[in-house]
């Protein structure tokens, strides 16, 4: 489809138009690759300035995202993710025919102070398990987490972590078999340079950030997370 130039419709707004209803059609599917800039550039006819003002104003209204060094892919479908009484990430995935994943980022054992001390009931200076991980669904990152731990109650729990892949089978080897979640909450921020590139997002786009603290039956914390996800590609759902 040509541009028509002089009709008093800006260029990258035709050019935001004609993308737009390509992604639409039926062809398209989630996690497609774009055409670069270069070659858009070309088939238009334009400069990069007047592609790249299109390709951010397709990204402002969630239909692609943009990956630095990597170019631009049609969104992936947004993940209902349920907040209940027990949130478990694999079984939120699972039941909605979704692939999760994840790895390890950094492990250490290192005192806590401030907020994370007194989540987790330790006084300043003491211990804890530190994890940061990364989770992804259909092999795109999806929130980036950092975990704590009481390192008097779960030592070496990073350990089990990287074999099992899953916080609630690595507290159930220390005898924890249910947890739940006693508090939750939800800000947004911008993200840093590592958790945008981790998360295949830039960094002017906010990430939603999860504070929780999960508790066993007797009422102990037996964790506490600080929990970045890319905000475009998630819906919480709350559940009493």
């Amino acid at each position: 489809m040509a541009l028509e130039r002089g009709s008093g419709v800006a260029l990258w707004r035709q050019i935001q138009r004609i993308l737009e209803a390509e992604i639409a059609a039926p062809a398209a599917a989630p996690g497609d690759r774009l055409a670069t800039e270069a070659v858009l550039s070309a088939r238009f006819g334009v400069n990069r300035h007047t592609v790249r003002r299109a390709l951010q104003a397709l990204e402002s209204r969630g239909l692609i995202r943009v990956e630095q060094g990597r170019g631009a892919f049609v969104s992936e479908d947004v993940v209902c993710y349920d907040l209940s009484r027990r949130v478990r990430f694999s079984e939120n995935l699972l039941a909605q025919r979704r692939t999760p994943g994840g790895e390890v980022l950094e492990y250490e054992v290192a005192p806590v102070e401030g907020r994370v001390a007194r989540v987790l009931r330790l006084l300043p200076g003491e211990l804890a398990e530190h994890m940061e991980t990364l989770s992804r669904v259909d092999g795109q990152g999806l929130l980036v987490c950092s975990h704590y731990f009481p390192h008097a109650r779960f030592p070496g729990i990073g350990a089990a972590y990287r074999e099992t892949g899953s916080v609630t089978t690595s507290l159930a080897r220390y005898g924890v078999r249910d947890y739940v979640r006693r508090e939750t909450r939800i800000t947004a921020r911008l993200p840093s340079a590592r958790d945008a590139r981790l998360l295949g997002q830039p960094r002017r786009k906010p990430v939603l950030v999860v504070e929780s603290v999960n508790v066993d039956d007797q009422g102990r914390p037996v964790e506490y997370g600080f929990t970045r996800w890319a905000s475009g590609r998630v819906e919480f759902v709350v559940r009493p």
